[in-house]
């Protein structure tokens, strides 16, 4: 467990610096071009990592397995990660970084639909303060300086497509582990991106020599050894363990955002941290008594 708890501190650290270094680098870079970047990178550097696993659990991949990926995919880079840069860049880092921190409220309604995991009074309560906190973040009674209308709903829609992108992940997650799944819809994902950026005519390697170490943070350090940290703190103890880190995030990335882009928190910063803090803890607690009672054959 103490193997698990630095690689949840890690994979906090790193997370919680994501939106401070994406807002850095947006501003070198088209938000289409860095999200190609970033996850090209990433899943690249995940990719031994999944070859082994699926080695490991004697897993090959089928025509539909790459198919159902290349979708799982789709809904994380090409729409959720698109939004999460473009929010980024019309939004304050710290309100970006907390917004994209709800996702699992969303992860929860879609699976309620699609996955058979019913809604019940604990998760609604859960719904019930995460919103609340939302609410304080946007403060649309007065808008902070810094924010806009249009981060903001790019913020949500990045946070719904990744709740969206969790679910749709399950299955495939169950045959062939979390890093093959993760590794190869992000390498999928990022080529239907790379598709996209010449059809339209945006960048793709402009700028990249005079930011190189942007792009070599963002994309292995954040991405990549972010990611790998996150799976190696669930493989050290379970998956509420491991989620321990989108806890721990928006209390780090504000911070962040103070100290690198110099952004002020106001009052409503910290009611809604605290709402979402509080969701978040109470959604880890309630999916490790769901897992301990399925364990226990309840």
């Amino acid at each position: 467990m103490k193997k698990a708890y630095i690689y949840v501190i890690l994979t906090a650290f790193l997370f919680g610096t994501m939106e401070v270094a994406c807002k850095a680098a947006g501003s070198q870079f088209d938000p289409f071009q860095l999200t190609f970047l970033r996850f090209a990178i990433g899943g690249l550097i995940l990719l031994p990592f999944a070859v082994a696993e699926l080695k490991k659990n004697s897993v090959k991949l089928t025509g539909r397995d790459f198919m159902r990926l290349a979708g799982v995919g789709i809904l994380g880079i090409p729409l959720s990660m698109v939004f999460f840069q473009l929010g980024i860049m019309n939004s304050n880092a710290a309100t970006a970084s907390v917004l994209i921190c709800i996702n699992p409220l969303f992860t929860m309604i879609f699976a309620h639909f699609f996955a058979g995991e019913r809604l019940n009074k604990y998760k609604f309560i859960v719904l019930g303060i995460g919103l609340i906190g939302l609410v304080f973040m946007i403060k649309p009674w007065n808008v902070q300086e810094g924010n806009t209308v249009t981060g903001i709903i790019y913020m949500l829609l990045a946070a719904v497509f990744f709740g969206a992108y969790t679910v749709a992940g399950k299955v495939s997650v169950e045959k062939m582990g979390i890093m093959a799944q993760t590794s190869i819809s992000f390498i999928l994902g990022s080529l239907v991106l790379f598709i996209i950026i010449l059809i339209t005519g945006k960048p793709v390697t402009e700028g990249i020599t005079d930011n190189v170490w942007l792009v070599m943070y963002v994309g292995i350090f954040v991405t990549g050894v972010g990611y790998f940290c996150y799976f190696m703190a669930i493989k050290a103890s379970d998956a509420s363990t491991g989620s321990l880190a989108f806890f721990i995030k928006p209390a780090i990335a504000p911070v962040m955002a103070v100290i690198f882009l110099k952004e002020t928190i106001l009052w409503n910063t910290y009611v809604g941290i605290g709402c979402i803090l509080i969701a978040s803890y109470m959604n880890i607690r309630f999916q490790r008594k769901e897992n301990e009672l399925k364990d226990s054959g309840y």
